[in-house]
């Protein structure tokens, strides 16, 4: 069970997730930091079929196993669910991303909002790529709009004021959806503050739970109202470089996870980064569709219930299952 964790902190670094062999720390990186995880490149598995008019929709293993396809047919999401990416940018340019995203902040050093690092725009594609429109692949919520929050600069790197600043004006600029592929090693009273305040006006908030860390909690995946999410394989199994634990709450694919980088570019990319804006492209969909049954002016809960309620269960070690978005769906549609 998750526990409320008020420990102050002046500094805290976010560590942005892709998998590679390296340690997560050496003698060499500046004192009270974390690194960013450098890409792994993998490659990803082409499937018998695509269900899109993408021409690299048949390289998207991950959506197939969670049965999104299915869940198209009921919706595709609408674009007056807004899904914020809090991360290194957007490519807003990119020929998959054109008219998605309906406004943009930056709460970074850097001189532009976007994404030279190139991991936001990998996880934004995941989340709401373009679908049917002849190239790159499709998100999961193609449907729904984007807002682009940077929050860590061009290397990578991202204080606890920018996060939790970037959380508040997402929530504040109509945000359902705050995808967090990132962590702190530390809790932050100011993060979890704002984690606080985004699901009181309405939000689902969701964040990688790590990689290469085990059992070890990360922040804000920890925090009661965050969605915490690890990786799992093609195998439906739990990777061992992911974060896992009691705190974690659902899993999503996470490895050779074939989406979008700045420039018009494509890769498969694996992390726990990954499987967060799986969990984030299905919350959009489920907003499409879903009510505020009991009445609290609110949908978040019921949107959070569906996607607990829904996952397949895993026989491996430390989550509680991996997403179904056929199954989450229809609980909510069978429920109105």
């Amino acid at each position: 069970m998750k526990r409320s964790a008020f420990v102050s902190l002046v500094l805290a670094i976010v560590l942005l997730m892709g998998v590679s062999s390296q340690p997560v720390s050496r003698a060499d990186r500046p004192t009270g930091r974390v690194a960013v995880i450098p890409y792994d490149g993998s490659a990803a598995p082409a499937m018998a079929a695509s269900v899109t008019r993408d021409s690299h929709a048949s390289l998207q293993w991950s959506i197939f196993k969670a049965l999104v396809p299915e869940a198209w047919r009921v919706t595709s999401g609408d674009a007056s669910v807004i899904i914020a990416v809090l991360d290194t940018g957007i490519d807003r340019t990119h020929e998959d991303l054109v008219g998605r995203v309906v406004a943009e902040v930056n709460f970074t050093t850097s001189p532009t909002a976007g994404d030279v690092y190139g991991h936001g725009t990998h996880v934004a594609g995941i989340i709401a790529a373009a679908a049917n429109n002849g190239v790159g692949i499709a998100g999961l919520a193609y449907d729904c709009r984007l807002l682009n929050v940077k929050v860590a600069d061009d290397g990578g790197w991202v204080t606890a004021e920018a996060l939790a600043k970037g959380i508040i004006w997402a929530v504040d600029h109509g945000a359902r959806v705050i995808n967090m592929s990132l962590y702190l090693l530390e809790p932050s009273v100011e993060v979890e503050r704002s984690v606080s305040y985004a699901w009181e006006k309405g939000a689902v908030l969701v964040a990688s739970s790590g990689n290469y860390l085990g059992s070890r909690l990360t922040y804000p995946a920890y925090y009661e109202k965050c969605l915490g999410v690890a990786a799992t394989d093609m195998h439906d199994e739990v990777t061992a470089w992911s974060g896992k634990g009691s705190w974690v709450e659902v899993a999503a694919p996470g490895v050779s996870i074939y989406s979008l980088l700045p420039g018009n570019k494509y890769q498969a990319l694996s992390g726990t980064s990954m499987a967060a804006a799986h969990v984030s492209g299905l919350a959009g969909l489920l907003f499409s569709v879903a009510n505020d049954r009991n009445g609290d002016g609110r949908a978040n809960d019921e949107v959070r219930a569906a996607i607990e309620a829904s996952c397949d269960r895993l026989y491996s070690s430390g989550v509680k299952g991996r997403i179904n978005a056929l199954r989450a769906v229809e609980r909510l549609v069978g429920a109105e």
